[in-house]
């Protein structure tokens, strides 16, 4: 018995440290308030044995402001909008990705890759894309009423109006109004812009980037800025809620995963970031939340319905009238001096 019995607890000391060493592996990632599927992540657990410690935030400034702190033992992914991927690549936040490591990357539209806020995709993948426009309860507002920004500025919606959570968005309507870039560096433009946007602050009851559509659909507000994932996942619950693409043109963004300097495990983040570029999993992704993908092999497995719905995927007409965000270096201190103020009331 005693020869037998040494190796027989040998191995399975062996086998339990394994077991636990695979149970043990973990990656933290940090993205946007309900923005990947519960059941994507048990599916990437189920088949790489990684857990996935998941938080969330509410603004590209919230994570940049935590991930600027961390030094060491911080979140593996993040996804930072275009703007801030150049910016937290610039000032060293971010790891150099192993493209090796992220053959899925195939997939991948071309026209989304190699951008000027990341040339060659050196820190950065596609994850979603998306516009911000605006949203109608048609129950309240007849839609052919709204075509424009400015239809914000109409003074029936005094207290009735929904803003972004976030300041280029913001920016960006006012200075399409103006005939302005949506990008633009130059501080009188900036400065036209927050001024005008001081007389719409009578019509703002809030501002909302967590869950914009929420306050759609509680009856608090009836028109405002919204993403189009936002307004279609509303659209189900109210269809009422319509999403409009204003004439001057929506801003449109691209939302990346990132692995930031202080990664516990990068290795395990090249996995899952890998994952995510899976034509079936991006398709769960699109179903879920309503925004385009860049996988573009993804696009053929969803239903017509999905796939022809002008919400999700809007036609070359309409991404032509409007504009990608792009990184403004500096001037960016220029922008939020006024939004402080903005938000202030100053």
């Amino acid at each position: 018995m005693k020869p037998l019995f040494k190796p027989f607890i040998i191995l399975t000391i062996v086998l339990l440290a394994a077991i636990h060493a695979r149970a043990a592996e973990k990656i933290y990632v940090y993205n946007w308030t309900e923005y990947l599927p519960e059941s994507v992540l048990a599916q990437f657990t189920k088949e790489t044995g990684i857990e996935v410690v998941y938080a969330t935030y509410e603004s590209n400034e919230a994570m940049y402001a935590k991930l600027k702190l961390i030094k060491k033992d911080g979140y593996d992914v993040a996804v930072p909008s275009t703007y801030f991927v150049s910016k937290m690549g610039r000032e060293g936040m971010l790891i150099k990705l192993d493209q090796s490591l992220l053959p899925n990357m195939k997939h991948l539209d071309p026209e989304l890759l190699n951008k000027d806020y990341d040339p060659n995709n050196t820190y950065s993948v596609p994850y979603m894309w998306g516009s911000t426009g605006i949203a109608v309860n048609t129950d309240e507002i007849p839609k052919d009423r709204i075509s424009s920004w400015a239809d914000l500025w109409k003074p029936e919606f005094k207290g009735r109006l929904l803003l972004q959570d976030d300041l280029r968005e913001v920016f960006h309507m006012a200075l399409r109004l103006k005939g302005f870039s949506g990008n633009t560096t130059n501080p009188g433009e900036i400065e036209q812009a927050y001024l005008l946007l001081k007389d719409l602050m009578p019509n703002v009851l809030l501002f909302n980037s967590d869950s914009p559509r929420l306050p759609f659909l509680a009856g608090e507000v009836s028109i405002g800025m919204m993403w189009n994932g936002e307004a279609w996942m509303a659209r189900q619950e109210n269809p009422a809620i319509r999403y409009i693409y204003p004439k001057e043109g929506a801003s449109f963004w691209v939302d990346s995963f990132v692995i930031p300097q202080g990664a516990r495990n990068p290795k395990g983040a090249h996995a899952f970031i890998n994952f995510m570029m899976k034509p079936e999993v991006a398709k769960a992704c699109v179903e879920e939340y309503g925004y385009p993908t860049p996988v573009k092999t993804a696009i053929a497995l969803l239903d017509s319905k999905i796939k022809n719905n002008r919400t999700i995927f809007p036609d070359t007409k309409v991404i032509q009238q409007g504009q990608f965000q792009n990184d403004v270096g500096q001037a960016i201190e220029i922008y939020q001096k006024y939004w402080e103020k903005l938000r202030t009331g100053d």
